[in-house]
């Protein structure tokens, strides 16, 4: 996950995200295309039509994971905790779901809760370099802090 910035989807045949009336398409292409935003560093743009997307097939941790990667993204640190904590709560096996949830708690200050996720998810994939990084991170900033 990176920080991407704000920005505006370059098709403009619908209607803007964030604005009053729905996207064109459904939920598939509102998840495609936020995927394309995210991919492009718009993750601001990209909530929008997620959060869209969420809102109609909220059973769907694909939908919901690349909603909580572009809040994150956006530096909307509470909301992608909220996003990958659902997830973590119907899947406690969802590696990804739980560094997410790590990541953005660790963003938020709460390293202990962020320490226990990224654990978690560090012990389901061990050959994940990301997570192990971003453990031994939250792990030697809550030591520093004690």
């Amino acid at each position: 996950m990176s920080a991407g910035g704000p920005g505006r989807p370059e098709d403009s045949s619908g209607d803007a995200p964030g604005g009053n009336s729905a996207p064109d398409g459904g939920v598939y292409e509102w998840y495609t295309r936020g995927l394309e935003l995210l991919r492009s560093g718009s993750a601001a743009a990209a909530v929008q039509l997620l959060a869209r997307a969420a809102d109609a097939e909220p059973a769907s941790h694909s939908i919901r994971e690349a909603l909580g990667r572009a809040q994150f993204g956006a530096r909307l640190f509470g909301a992608a905790a909220d996003s990958f904590r659902g997830i973590v709560e119907e899947e406690p096996a969802e590696d990804y779901a739980r560094f997410g949830l790590g990541l953005a708690l660790s963003r938020m200050g709460d390293f202990e809760a962020a320490v226990e996720h990224l654990a978690l998810a560090a012990a389901m994939r061990p050959d994940n370099k990301d997570y192990e990084r971003a453990l031994r991170h939250a792990r030697a900033t809550l030591a520093s802090r004690r």
